[in-house]
């Protein structure tokens, strides 16, 4: 029926249809579908050049039944020696993780470093970031290669072991406002470099000018910020 799924004579006639040069939406329009519908249908079923009807609809067959499969239920979070809520904790992991995706990490990154920082020890290896994120070994890899290089956790080895551990420690956003700073100086420099080029009584100068004058007040309070909380660590 127009507006429901495809059926294989859809398919065959979108395969006839591609083969003859017709457009989208001439086709949807033979269908009585969207365009955008055939266009989908085609996209991820091997393009304009590799479209089959008959392999469309036994691929589409096959992603229905995975996707009514039952999900993988994640391992319980079990009760610790502080008597902390499980549910509770998991409550924390799942909003932390999301607000670190919002903020621009990549999801996996973020389910990591959640992982590392809701431990009391801080430290995790591989094999047990694989056991509680329920992800291959692959990801975890790439996921802590990127934290590393962002200086957002560091690797261990015991003398005589074989296994890494990955280490968060109290630090970890003091050095994310360290690099925070680095690249507002960067950016500041870089603009009043621009206002002088541009001749700072021009509009464009101004505006870099004026660009370089805040970033150069965000560096100042968060420089400022950094000191007193290094006081705090020393102090306890």
């Amino acid at each position: 029926m127009p507006g429901g799924r495809l059926t294989q004579d859809d398919r065959r006639q979108i395969a006839a249809g591609l083969a003859a040069g017709l457009g989208y939406a001439e086709l949807g329009r033979r269908l009585d579908r969207p365009a955008s519908t055939i266009m989908r249908e085609v996209t991820r079923n091997g393009g304009p050049a590799g479209y089959a009807a008959d392999r469309a609809d036994a691929d589409t067959r096959d992603r229905a039944r995975r996707q009514k499969q039952a999900p993988v239920v994640a391992p319980p979070i079990m009760a610790d020696e502080y008597g902390r809520d499980p549910e509770a904790v998991r409550g924390v992991a799942e909003s932390f993780t999301e607000l670190l995706i919002a903020q621009g990490l990549p999801k996996m990154e973020a389910r990591v470093l959640t992982c590392l920082y809701l431990t009391d020890s801080g430290t995790l290896t591989a094999g047990d970031l694989v056991q509680r994120l329920r992800v291959s070994p692959a990801s975890i890899s790439h996921a802590i290669a990127f934290l590393e290089q962002q200086g957002i956790l560091r690797r261990e080895r015991d003398p005589g072991e074989r296994r890494e551990r990955y280490v968060v420690d109290d630090e970890i956003w003091l050095r994310s406002v360290l690099a925070s700073v680095q690249m507002n100086n960067a950016l500041a420099a870089q603009s009043r470099h621009a206002a002088e080029v541009l001749g700072p009584d021009t509009p464009a100068g101004v505006r870099f000018g004026a660009s370089a004058e805040l970033l150069d007040l965000v560096s100042e309070g968060l420089q400022q910020a950094m000191e007193k909380w290094r006081e705090r660590l020393t102090y306890r």
